[in-house]
């Protein structure tokens, strides 16, 4: 694996960075601004990015009345969901520039229902997730859940009511992405840990840190930016299971320089600008060690996960409030940046079933809900200063050049709730490692680089 070397022992923080990228988005300008109409009744056209704002405005507003919301990124449109046909509450709706839609299940239903799945079916490798598409919660079960566990799984979405849930099968199995990758290595039970580095961060002591996930911290203290290499950072918190899979790591140099980017291949990198909470319906890149860039789309939030433990055999961990995509990914991505063409730091990737020839979910820590938990800062310093995505623009995530999401049904998702390198113009360039999956070939190689003294 060969290293750049940049003075002053820079931490050239390739978030998530990788030798290849997988066959996923160019490099776009920006986005244009939302788009306002003159006729009020008329539904705005919003950036994926505001969505989210209005959307909590539109929830505290209505009260019971909402049932939730997503984001049709055809029509660039926000979907509310309402319960009952209150004309004045229609009109809210419409007046903030969003859809209206007529649904069956309020939320306190839903969440009454997404209870009693974690009492009475809290099993290995099970998941579930409001789903406002379909005003449903969507429960997934992967290949391990068969016999008694099915009927007891079935059973349960069964008693919650006609209307209430649905419940698929998984080809693949809930799992972690801890290891497999080429990004940043520890050693914990006299064996090679891996994982990928999310966000450069400041901790509350104005110390340079990086985001990961939190399994990724609880398995090992120390971390190196190369194999067996000395440790460069310290897990200072880590969690995992229960209310989120993230840990903060602090740099082991206080001098380390830190900057808020995503470098996506090739030279070129994709500024952090914010920190933002997802929305479903939101198109989203992931960046991760083991397969590179990847892009797909926000399926559900405050996601329940039940991954088999991988300390007790007949025990389970479970972790809440994860976010669900269609977005593939594979051992070593864990810990990888999950973000948005303009620059939007959004999750951190925890683990999910299939992989990036198949496809599968993928579930996210959100990352505003880290860095709350941690008291960290996103970026170094005046990090979040800067516009955009640099010259090169910002990925588009609906330029694959293959859905990375993979064959088969990735609609339904649980939760309680590229090719080679891009060139700016937006024309792949040929000379990139295309669909190279073998983590070697691209400019920076690691998942974190440091230089010597």
């Amino acid at each position: 694996m060969s290293h750049k070397r940049i003075p002053k022992r820079k931490a050239a923080l390739a978030a998530g960075s990788v030798a290849a990228l997988g066959a996923a988005a160019l490099l776009l300008p920006h986005a244009n601004a939302s788009q306002t109409n003159s006729d009020d009744a008329t539904p705005k056209t919003f950036k994926a990015a505001g969505v989210a704002d209005v959307a909590s405005q539109l929830a505290s507003q209505l009260g019971d009345a909402f049932a939730g919301s997503y984001y049709d990124a055809s029509k660039q449109q926000l979907i509310v969901n309402v319960v009952g046909d209150n004309s004045n509450v229609v009109n809210q709706i419409e007046k903030a520039g969003a859809v209206a839609h007529q649904v069956q299940n309020s939320t306190s239903a839903l969440q009454a229902a997404a209870k009693t799945l974690k009492t009475d079916a809290t099993i290995p490798g099970t998941a579930w997730a409001v789903d406002p598409k379909t005003n449903k919660i969507q429960v997934t079960a992967d290949s391990t859940v068969t016999g008694a566990k099915w009927n007891k799984l079935t059973s349960t979405v069964d008693s919650l009511g006609s209307g209430v849930a649905d419940v698929k099968k998984s080809g693949g199995t809930f799992k972690t992405f801890v290891s497999g990758g080429d990004a940043i290595f520890a050693q914990a039970n006299g064996g090679g840990v891996r994982c990928s580095l999310g966000f450069n961060v400041t901790a509350s002591d104005g110390s340079p840190a990086f985001l990961t996930a939190g399994h990724c911290g609880v398995a090992a203290k120390q971390w190196s930016d190369s194999q067996d290499g000395q440790p460069i950072a310290t897990v200072d918190q880590a969690t995992f299971p229960g209310a989120g899979d993230f840990s903060l790591v602090k740099y082991d140099d206080p001098n380390t320089q830190a900057p808020s980017e995503v470098n996506v291949g090739n030279g070129q990198t994709v500024q952090i600008n914010q920190a933002a909470d997802a929305t479903v319906g939101q198109q989203v890149l992931r960046m991760g060690s083991t397969t590179g860039l990847h892009d797909g789309s926000v399926t559900g939030l405050d996601a329940t996960v039940n991954f088999q433990s991988e300390t007790d055999p007949n025990g389970v961990d479970t972790v809440t409030g994860l976010i669900q995509t269609d977005v593939c990914a594979e051992a070593g991505d864990s810990g990888g940046s999950l973000f948005t063409q303009d620059g939007s730091a959004i999750g951190l990737t925890s683990g999910g079933s299939g992989d990036c020839t198949t496809g599968g979910e993928t579930f996210f820590q959100p990352v505003t809900t880290a860095l709350a938990a941690v008291g960290a800062t996103l970026g170094a310093g005046d990090a979040g200063a800067g516009a955009g995505a640099g010259d090169g623009g910002a990925a588009d995530p609906s330029a694959s050049a293959s859905d990375p999401a993979g064959a088969g049904d990735q609609a339904g998702g649980a939760d309680d709730q590229a090719g080679g390198a891009a060139d700016p113009s937006g024309a792949a360039d040929p000379s990139g490692a295309a669909g190279d999956q073998s983590g070697t070939g691209m400019d920076d190689g690691s998942g974190l680089v440091t230089s010597t003294p």
